[in-house]
């Protein structure tokens, strides 16, 4: 699927639920969130337009210790991410996270402007399943 004004298509493994907020006053950066569930997991594309590139890393840093907190998980090691097409920016990573209740897998990175958040959810791991996910991110030419 190919959420409109992502700039990305992605192979979910159920049919994704596509919300997204244009630029305004009160919220300048543009955001979108495409999610589904399958079984016991949650799949979920999420971008957001930046209006800084100084804000990119930063923002690329922060959403896996934000989602951690959320998660009351544990972060596991970074591993460095490639997504084709992406803009390289150190701060593009993957990484696991395991809580009390749930173990989540989340890879972080940009575009320009446009930071890109990936996640898979459930009560356990499924490394299949994201790599499956993970590999079929298709940047938009």
């Amino acid at each position: 699927m190919h959420p409109a004004d992502a700039g990305i298509g992605a192979m979910f493994p159920c049919k994704p639920a596509v919300n997204s907020r244009p630029a305004t006053a009160a919220e300048p950066a543009a955001m979108g969130l495409a999610e589904c569930k399958a079984d016991q997991w949650t799949f979920s594309l999420a971008w957001a337009d930046l209006a800084d590139p100084a804000l990119v890393g930063p923002a690329l840093s922060q959403m896996p210790r934000s989602l951690a907190g959320k998660l009351n998980a544990q972060p596991g090691a970074v591993e460095p991410l490639a997504v084709p097409g992406m803009t390289p920016n150190p701060a593009a990573q993957m990484q696991r996270l395991s809580g009390d209740k749930q173990k989540a897998r989340v890879a972080v990175f940009a575009r320009g402007l446009r930071v890109y958040q990936v996640l898979m959810l459930g009560v356990q791991d499924n490394p299949a399943a994201w790599d499956s996910f993970l590999t079929s991110l298709k940047l938009d030419s």
